[in-house]
């Protein structure tokens, strides 16, 4: 036989209902819920209404799921606050789709009414359910647990034996038991209470707060977050101000003051390719050695940005996400004078960076004749060129054979009539191409340090030997995501907490019997079912047995004196063994 017995009679007295269930209810931290349902009061009738279910756990765990939903068609549909180019080409390929998007905000989900509505509402629940569950476990900690039920036998763990030692005795021994057994224990009356396991609720509140912390973490990054991006070739400089970069985009309440004050410049990028195999090519290492220093007048210092590790700047982080190469070019008038000498960043289009951009000459040339003109260049570029292939693309990303294909043209850019252009396109509407003497399109592939001469003394474009690389940079703000980090450990470790940790009352009861003898009755009652209640109660009964041993019963005068729990167990009324 166990040393423990398990089970629920089907029957019973009014008064032992009544103590199981005290002692039952009296486990619980939670408030306790109220019958919902329409109130018959007026206006303060339906807004009680209204916050209780507002306020109930199961409305807190719906709004969760919905915010959850909610998030998914963010992740999924191009938002106009992440980049509004793919918006506009979503909105010019689905023409049906994107006017129904338009109208339930799909474009900008995280700053629509309907996931407002939901966060606001979330938040408030949330707040809701702590407040008063915070407040009831405060005051059960402050508490004790309460006295023994007058019927142990109908808890689901029981054991008992008999002793002669005396009731005192047995009592002080199982108060010192339960508290080196780290149970918050106290006698009252005739019988010693003890609970454990408070920290399940103090996960239960944990994780709670958490989810708030997260919420919080989450708007506060929205609102203040900024995220920038700056194409820097080797040797350029960049100042962490608004006119520095190439693009940027921020919360509605971040502010240009919010921007951390640093400075760094790209000193020289590196990457490393693999050289044979299957996998010929692949990158190995981007890496960027830059200097930077924090405050107008901080220190400088050195150190590398490399992809996944990026340069930590109080709440700002620069990330390294592109590179490129940016070969210099050189261009000169009809009179041999140089208008144009540059690095020209070019956009990568395949892993091989095989790459393509333009040259823009808008000021300062003129032709043999001496009339002014601008000048456009499309250029294509490959950092290894193989012959035997027959196409003009990259064999490999490193420069190890470089080559240069131009494309010339003379007239107006279209730079002034004040439309922005991208840096990257020619509009050639209002240009002319170069011919040469057969009258064909003026084009040449040009090797480092070669140079194409424009028809009729019109001047010259020189591919220097000197080829730098780009490297791409994300400078981005996130003032809540330590928070949010750390809300997140919290909310991990809090449901852990809430899932692994057993909440249960043990109780153990001594009185002299009607022969002299005393009787020993130990309970347990666990705050949802679980094997470690009656196990645990196994083995406190084991270790109180040895220091008060069992006595013969009232039919077993002939038996030993030493009984245990064991052979005397008195299990509840049908409980099974």
């Amino acid at each position: 036989m166990s040393k423990t017995e398990t089970g629920t009679p089907p029957g019973g007295t009014e008064d032992q209902d009544a103590d199981l269930g005290a002692a039952g209810s009296q486990l619980s931290t939670a408030p306790r819920e109220e019958t919902a349902g329409p109130p018959s009061m007026g206006v303060v009738g339906w807004v009680r209404w209204f916050w209780r279910q507002l306020t109930s756990m199961r409305v807190a765990l719906l709004l969760l799921l919905l915010l959850s939903l909610g998030a998914i068609p963010g992740s999924l549909i191009p938002q106009t606050g992440i980049d509004a180019t793919k918006v506009d080409d979503f909105r010019r390929t689905h023409r049906t789709l994107a006017p129904v998007y338009d109208e339930l905000g799909l474009f900008h989900v995280y700053s629509s009414v309907w996931f407002s509505a939901i966060y606001i509402l979330l938040f408030v629940s949330l707040i809701g359910c702590i407040v008063p569950r915070t407040w009831q476990f405060v005051g059960q900690l402050r508490g004790r647990p309460p006295a023994a039920p007058r019927r142990l036998t109908r808890l689901p763990a029981y054991t008992t034996w008999r002793t002669e030692a005396e009731p005192e005795r047995v009592r002080e021994a199982a108060l010192a038991l339960l508290r080196k057994r780290r149970f918050r224990a106290h006698a009252a009356g005739d019988a010693v209470a003890a609970e454990k396991g408070y920290l399940r609720e103090l996960g239960n509140l944990a994780f709670h707060v958490a989810l708030i912390v997260l919420l919080v973490a989450f708007a506060s990054g929205q609102l203040y977050k900024s995220d920038g991006t700056k194409l820097m070739v080797e040797g350029d400089g960049f100042s962490n101000a608004l006119p520095m970069y190439d693009d940027f985009k921020s919360g509605s309440l971040f502010s240009t003051d919010d921007l951390v004050p640093f400075s760094f410049d790209l000193k020289d990028f590196k990457g490393t390719y693999e050289l044979t195999g299957p996998n010929r090519g692949t990158p190995r290492t981007y890496q960027a050695r830059i200097t930077y220093s924090k405050g107008a007048d901080g220190t400088e210092r050195s150190t590398t940005v490399k992809v996944n590790e990026p340069l930590k700047i109080d709440d700002a982080k620069v990330y390294l996400v592109s590179h490129g190469y940016a070969p210099v070019i050189t261009v000169r008038d009809g009179k041999g004078k140089v208008v144009y000498q540059d690095a020209v960043p070019l956009l990568p289009l395949d892993g091989n960076v095989t790459s393509n951009g333009v040259v823009k000459v808008m000021d300062g040339y003129r032709d043999a004749k001496g009339v002014k003109e601008q000048l456009g260049f499309q250029v294509f570029f490959v950092p290894t060129f193989d012959a035997s292939s027959g196409t003009m693309l990259s064999r490999f990303p490193a420069l190890l054979n470089p080559l240069l294909a131009v494309n010339a043209y003379h007239g107006d850019l279209g730079v002034d009539a004040g439309i922005p252009q991208s840096v990257y396109q020619l509009d050639t509407s209002h240009m002319k191409m170069f011919k040469d003497a057969q009258g064909k399109q003026l084009k040449k592939l040009l090797k480092p340090g070669d140079t194409m001469n424009l028809p009729n003394g019109a001047g010259s474009i020189t591919f220097e030997k000197d080829v730098k690389e780009w490297a791409g940079f994300e400078i981005v703000q996130e003032p809540g995501s330590g928070w949010a980090l750390g809300g997140a450990l919290a909310a991990i470790l809090g449901l852990a907490g809430s899932l692994f940790i057993q909440r249960r009352r043990v109780w153990v009861r001594a009185v002299r019997g009607a022969d002299g003898v005393t009787v020993v009755e130990m309970a347990g009652l666990g705050r949802s079912e679980s094997a470690k209640v009656p196990e645990e109660l196994g083995d406190l009964a084991a270790a109180l047995y040895d220091r008060a041993p069992g006595a013969p019963g009232p039919d077993d005068s002939s038996a030993s004196n030493e009984a245990s729990p064991d052979s005397h167990a008195v299990p509840a009324e049908g409980a099974e063994k």
